[in-house]
């Protein structure tokens, strides 16, 4: 192991299992929610912005053009289900439940179980703030994968200042 990767302080974790990216080409659990973004279904054009709250389960769901999701009414849509069951792959789920305070008892976790749970809190709708924020960080994910590979350090994802002084 290198210098640089014994000195770093971000650990990179895994993913439980592989998962495609096609359906749910970005989750992430942050800022207090389960959020990501959601392939349409019925137009290859579209995506949906998709986050669940830790705690309140509230949730929210629009396309990237800000327009809401017509399956959220009252409940999960189907691009919430989609986002849940991909970071139970992406996390695992005991991992995903603890992050979005889920108790699920004493039965075995997993992205059906906490779904069910989640949604017999009956959740309220959230405000969509937050997804011009989430898309703009799938964006930017984008961005890099089309970086060509390469070991040498990158400017924008040097966030800590050298421990050497500058003269």
């Amino acid at each position: 192991m290198s210098h640089f990767e014994r000195s770093s302080t971000a650990r990179v974790i895994p993913p439980a299992r592989p998962r495609k990216l096609a359906k749910v080409p970005f989750a992430e659990l942050a800022d207090g929610r389960l959020q990501g973004v959601v392939s349409s279904g019925s137009d290859i054009g579209r995506v949906y912005v998709s986050s669940v709250a830790a705690g309140t389960y509230a949730y929210a769901c629009s396309t990237n053009n800000n327009r809401p999701c017509g399956g959220a009414r009252g409940g999960f849509c189907n691009h919430i289900g989609a986002l849940i069951n991909e970071a139970v792959l992406q996390y695992g789920a005991e991992r995903v439940a603890r992050y979005l305070r889920a108790d699920l008892g004493d039965g075995e976790a997993t992205a059906h179980t906490l779904h069910l749970v989640m949604s017999a809190t009956r959740p309220m709708p959230a405000d969509g703030k937050a997804a011009a924020s989430v898309f703009s960080r799938f964006l930017r994910h984008l961005a890099y994968l089309e970086l060509a590979p390469a070991t040498a350090p990158l400017p924008e994802m040097q966030w800590f200042p050298p421990t050497r002084a500058v003269a």
